[in-house]
């Protein structure tokens, strides 16, 4: 391997400084509301206090800057020439979860290490970014080959069904998102077209009994077949699509019903109805959405919001602490958080169009896919858009190993763009 280019200044003036800030900006957001969600009026416990989560959780984020430190002293190139060992490793770890981690909420994904626990899953997500990354950037592969892209999904399958087979469904869900880094590199708009109508059919087979998803399928087909060209090929292309929908409605209704646990069904049924069962799977949606709209355009204000306060909303330092910035915040707050994770997603695009290489550019695109899909699902989850998956909204909700994850998933990036001019020729 040989370097092309030379280096421009020093490192930290090439460092991309305004990614950082905001970075630090939804870190210190995250914090100050994990202390919002588990205030005690009463206790008047300080937001050092490390028996609390806003303790522990100032603690993860003071080892991110060792992470960081460790991150910008690595060379550049490692992260290329490792990606699959990293990637190797890591999967490796999902397979010792299954053996050996502990179970909490029903999802076998901790790992204790004396008193810490992290959660593997977390770092599969960086992991799977480099080796997709790496996978892509082969100078020898072509980008209009079926076989790429299916060699390049095989890399994501292997995580989600690790993952999947740990019970925790949504971090599994995570890395589909990274076909939009497929996108980015050449795959045909057809494949994206395909994987949205599926995913249409997929959501009406939750939402409603399979038998009116067949017969609004049998409509779509007739209209196309009546409207379209009627050419033997064009019709057997119907009949063929047709089968393949029906296949996948009844596939999904039969997962739902036979292969998804309990509580997960009832989460499903909780975006179908959330005043079915308001005291049960109901609870958590309709008490966020509450709290939500209490806090009206300014919020109660901070450490004021009465659902926060009383403890109405399950989780609501980690999977629902949107709610606790809307409450206390109001729609100028969430407002200002969403704006924040949008111009840090545009940011990262920016910055991932103007790599010389196309490991970098992959990867940044990988990146903005992860932090895109955790932010949109787990504001949905929140506003019951969206059945609740357990998706922590990223660097805001309480836990080391969501923050840890990110944390090395955004810097491997920043370092990649800090080092841009030094291009990499195989």
């Amino acid at each position: 391997m040989e370097l092309q280019g030379k280096n421009r200044g020093n490192f930290f003036g090439r460092v991309d400084w305004l990614s950082i800030l905001i970075f630090f900006i939804l870190v210190t957001i995250g914090w100050l509301n994990i202390y919002a969600a588990v205030y005690d009026e009463e206790a008047q416990r300080s937001i050092f206090d490390l028996s609390i989560n806003s303790g522990k959780q100032l603690l993860w984020v003071g080892t991110t800057i060792i992470l960081i430190t460790i991150i910008f002293a690595v060379d550049f190139k490692f992260y290329d020439s490792f990606a699959y060992v990293i990637y190797g490793a890591v999967m490796l770890s999902l397979i010792l979860v299954l053996i050996f981690g502990r179970e909490v909420a029903g999802s076998k994904s901790w790992m204790e290490i004396g008193p810490f626990r992290l959660q593997p899953a977390e770092f599969a997500k960086f992991a799977t970014a480099l080796a997709v990354a790496k996978f892509l950037s082969d100078p020898g592969l072509r980008m209009d080959k079926f076989e790429t892209y299916r060699n390049a999904f095989i890399w994501i399958v292997i995580p989600m069904l690790l993952i999947h087979l740990q019970g925790d469904t949504g971090s599994a869900l995570v890395f589909l998102a990274l076909v939009l880094a497929f996108y980015r590199e050449g795959l045909t708009p057809l494949i994206m077209v395909v994987t949205f109508i599926v995913g249409v059919v997929c959501l009406m087979a939750l939402l409603y009994p399979t038998i009116y998803v067949i017969g609004g399928l049998a409509v779509i087909a007739f209209l196309l077949a009546w409207f379209g060209e009627r050419t033997k090929k064009r019709i057997i292309t119907i009949i063929a699509g047709f089968g393949i929908l029906c296949s996948v409605a009844f596939g999904v209704n039969y997962f739902v019903y036979n292969v998804l646990k309990p509580h997960q069904q009832g989460r499903v049924k909780a975006l179908i109805d959330p005043d079915g069962d308001p005291l049960g799977v109901g609870w958590n949606v309709t008490q966020s959405k509450i709290a939500i709209g209490s806090g009206g355009f300014w919020g109660k204000g901070f450490l004021n919001g009465t659902q926060t306060k009383f403890d109405f909303v399950p989780e609501q330092s980690t999977d629902f602490i949107f709610c606790t910035i809307g409450e206390e915040h109001g729609w100028i707050g969430s407002v200002g958080v969403v704006f924040l994770f949008a111009f840090l997603m545009y940011r990262l695009i920016f910055l991932a169009e103007r790599q010389k290489s196309r490991f970098a550019r992959v990867y940044g695109y990988s990146v903005v896919s992860i932090i895109f899909f955790h932010w949109f699902v787990n504001v949905a989850m929140t506003i019951g858009l969206f059945p609740v998956i357990g998706i922590p909204l990223p660097l805001v909700s309480y836990g080391g190993s969501s923050l840890w994850a990110f944390t090395i998933l955004i810097f491997i990036f920043l370092k990649l763009d800090a080092h841009r001019m030094q291009v990499m020729v195989r």
